[in-house]
Order: C-alpha cells, then structure tokens, then sequence
C-alpha cells in the first residue's frame, strides 16, 4: 500500500515538474541567449569604444575610466534584463541597488569628492602625465593620474599623493603649459652705490649667459625702495628645462661682477 502511495506521489511530482519545465523551458533559452549574445556585445562595444578614443587621442586615464563605466553600466542592464526575462520582477532588485547606492554614497562622502574631483581633473585637464606643477605646497612632475588621487614625482624623488578633492578646488601652477619661462629674481644693493652701475652690471652679467634667451630682451629694474636697501629686479627669459641652471648663474655672476665692483 505504501509503495502504491510513493509511486503515486512520484508520478504526481515528476508530472508537474516535467510541466514546470515545458512552461519555463522557452524562458530560461531566451534568458541564456540574452546572457551570452549581451556578454559579446558588452566586449565588442567595450572594445570599439577604447579604439574611438585612442584614436581620438583622449586622455589614457580618461579611457581606462570610461571603458569601466561602460562596461559595469552595460552589465548592470544586461542583469536586468536576464532576471526580467525569467520573470522575476526587476522593480524591487531596482529599489534595493538604489537604497544600497545611497547608504554606499552617504558613508564615503570624502571618497566621492575625490571621485568628482578626478573627473573634472579628466575632462577639464588643468595639467596631464609628464607636467611639472606645484599644488598644495608640493611641487613635481606628473605620474600618475587616478581618480581619487594623483601622485607627483618631486625633485627630491619623493612620491607625493594628493587627494583630487581637495586638488581640484585648490591653486594650480603649471609649469608646462608654456615652453618658456620668466626668471623673477630681485637682488638688493645699498644706498650708496650708483643705481645706473649696478643695473648695467646685472644687465652685462645676464647677457653674457648664453641660455638666456634675447629674442625677448632681459630687463633689470628697481623694484623697490626698503628701509636699508634698494631691492633691484632681475627678469630674463629662458627654457623650462634651464630655468634653474640661469638662475643660478645670474645669482653666482652676479655675486662675482659685484664684488669686482666693490658693492656689497
């Protein structure tokens, strides 16, 4: 009797599942063939998108950044549709990623400034890989540009990592947007000596350096008038890469054409 029983029960079981899946079968084909067509199709316009862009010639940091948010925006519908497709109602999953959106973006306020901050760094580009700048009283070349945060390689050869958020609101110089740059150099004389000597002197030694640059003329002039002393200034233009090496040179010529010259 009880075997009878089982054997019906089995029967009962087997029927309605043998129905179950006739009824679903054509569901979970097309949920699998919206799954891998939606996967090549996620790489192949991944891929084209990475080659319009290189073509283009955007930033690289750009170009990783969007890859990522077209390939984990393009998956996120992709699962939507698969999950949809199978039945399963795509409303509330919605309502729960975006409740887990929220509470993600409240407890990692400092980090999404960061975020926003590499983002206008990217679009606006203030500077890019290989620039000297100086920014929150750091000054070095650019290494690295991520989203959360950039890294400078000072002249020390120390890697200094400043957060976007703050690097974005903050003062930027760049160094390298021009390919010259002005030396802004003031020397200071006592009041006894003879100003027009001591300017044809700064502007003899300036020009005897031969990385100064004449097609724009040097200029030497009194900047100010302190208490002890008459403060001269010394401007003359010159390459990024020798901006050190001249002033360095007008400093240490002049020091000699002075005391040559008997001025302190």
């Amino acid at each position: 009797m009880n075997l009878l029983i089982n054997a019906t029960l089995f029967n009962q079981y087997s029927e309605a599942f043998t129905k179950v899946l006739i009824d679903y079968s054509p569901k979970l084909i097309a949920a699998f063939l919206l799954l891998v067509i939606g996967v090549w199709s996620i790489r192949f316009i991944n891929s084209m998108a990475r080659k319009i862009m290189i073509k283009r010639e955007v930033e690289p940091t750009l170009i990783e950044f969007l890859s990522d948010i077209i390939f984990w925006g393009l998956r996120v519908v992709l699962f939507v549709a698969v999950i949809s497709k199978l039945g399963i109602e795509s409303s509330s999953f919605l309502a729960i990623l975006g409740a887990a959106g929220l509470a993600l973006g409240l407890s990692l306020q400092g980090s999404l400034s960061n975020f926003a901050g590499g983002i206008l760094i990217i679009l606006f580009k203030p500077f890019k890989l290989g620039d000297t700048i100086e920014a929150q009283g750091s000054t070095g070349k650019v290494i690295d540009i991520q989203i959360f945060v950039t890294q400078l390689l000072t002249g020390s050869n120390e890697v200094v990592f400043i957060p976007n958020g703050i690097l974005s609101n903050g003062k930027i110089v760049n160094y390298s947007v021009k390919s010259l740059q002005r030396t802004d150099l003031t020397l200071r004389v006592p009041y006894q000596s003879n100003i027009q000597e001591v300017k044809s002197i700064i502007l003899e030694v300036v020009n005897s350096i031969p990385k100064v640059l004449q097609n724009e003329k040097p200029s030497v002039f009194v900047k100010e008038l302190g208490e002890t002393a008459i403060f001269i200034s010394v401007q003359a233009w010159t390459t990024n890469e020798d901006y050190k090496e001249v002033c360095s040179a007008i400093l240490e010529n002049c020091n000699k054409a002075f005391d040559q010259h008997k001025i302190n």
